[in-house]
């Protein structure tokens, strides 16, 4: 079995010469005669240049180099050493595609599937939130902001990736009272509500930790997959007891992928990557949001995810005008990622959400979102604050 990695180099590389390089100094390296009784096993590992393609507008060139999966250790880790570890340090290249047996690394344990049937909606695009402001509140505040989104409707709610184990918020504090709610509304309503708790901490404690939460109540998590290293993701996917979804956040994948000509494309780090380590959502920038991305990258990364049942998630700058958009792009498997697109509503978090639920309906039957054809309402103070397109 093989793995085929797709380099790009810029013009005025010469990229035959960096693609043997790449392909013989990222396997086994070079021999002599002292090792020629183990010459077949030493080829058996050899990288190979498949083919390298130049665009005649460009100039870039395009080297694909397959590789053995021998080896590597079925892992992410292992692979981003072997594909791109030493050479990503010896000049211009960018890795843009990894096509990956079907069976390398792990399988997210619950999916597009396993989030659906724990919410028990199934038909629809699912609805998040991000507690905001960020940081500063405290285990209580958490829970009324919780206890507002989530009697109107929220699906999901996280943790803002940047609160950790905190003194004003300690975690298992801000868990606690925000079981509390989701009980409630359990009791009330008969719904289900996500959160996506931030599991943090040193690794030799960060999975006992998740443990903990799981034990404690927690019925999703939150992981910053590439700040934490995909090999924590790994782990918790493949322990028994976590047995709630993961949700990966892309914090750290700009400096690995915003570089046009170094790096690893974004569709390979949040799509490919991601996916083979075993996360069950990965929120990712939507190119109609607040921050800058190409909508091209956006949809190899939403494929790539979906080919594994993975659900993809839009994030940063997501809020009710961009809703038909969004619909267009993704139809129903999508979780819409809303912080200040709901927390930041004219009227208050819980028409944030609802605001987010009249713009499906709209968007469903195919009903304009030009501001004058919106009735009052929360949608149209929605458009009116945000507009429908970028921020």
């Amino acid at each position: 079995m093989t793995i085929e990695v797709d380099y790009r180099f810029p013009a005025g590389v010469d990229p035959q010469k960096q693609a043997r390089i790449i392909a013989v100094g990222q396997t086994v390296g070079t021999w002599d005669a002292r090792f020629a009784h183990r010459e077949a096993a030493l080829r058996s590992h050899l990288g190979e240049v498949v083919s390298v393609q130049t665009e005649a507008k460009t100039g870039c060139s395009i080297a694909t180099i397959r590789f053995s999966k021998a080896n590597v250790e079925n892992d992410v880790a292992s692979l981003l050493t072997m594909i791109f570890g030493k050479y990503s340090m010896a000049g211009v290249a960018k890795v843009v595609a990894v096509r990956l047996p079907q069976n390398y690394g792990l399988t997210s344990k619950l999916g597009i599937a396993g989030i659906r049937e724990c919410l028990g909606v199934f038909e629809r695009p699912l609805v998040m939130a991000i507690f905001k402001p960020a940081l500063g509140l405290s285990a209580t505040d958490h829970a009324a902001i919780l206890a507002e989104v989530a009697h109107a409707g929220l699906d999901i709610i996280k943790d803002d990736e940047i609160l950790g184990d905190l003194d004003i918020a300690p975690t298992l504090e801000r868990l606690k009272e925000c079981c509390q709610v989701i009980e409630e509304v359990k009791q009330k309503t008969g719904r289900t509500v996500l959160y996506a708790v931030n599991v943090t901490g040193r690794a030799d404690k960060l999975l006992e930790k998740a443990r903990l939460l799981v034990r404690q109540g927690a019925n999703a998590l939150l992981l910053n997959a590439l700040s934490y290293g995909f090999s924590v993701l790994e782990a918790l996917v493949a322990d028994p007891e976590i047995n709630v979804p993961i949700f990966a956040h892309p914090a750290l994948a700009g400096a690995m992928g915003a570089a046009p000509d170094h790096g690893i494309a974004y569709s390979v780090v949040l799509g490919t990557l991601m996916a083979h380590a075993g996360a069950d959502a990965v929120l990712y920038p939507a190119h109609y949001g607040s921050l800058p991305f190409d909508s091209v990258e956006e949809g190899k990364i939403r494929d790539i995810l979906r080919s594994r049942g993975v659900f993809p998630v839009p994030s940063a700058g997501i809020h009710p005008g961009i809703v038909p958009k969004a619909l267009a792009d993704y139809g129903q498997d999508v979780i819409l990622n809303a912080g200040t697109g709901i927390m930041d509503h004219p009227d208050g978090a819980a028409s944030g959400v609802q605001a987010f639920f009249e713009a499906l309906e709209r968007a469903a039957v195919g009903e304009s979102f030009a501001i004058d054809t919106l009735p009052q309402g929360l949608l149209r103070r929605a458009v009116e604050k945000w507009g429908t397109g970028n921020r």
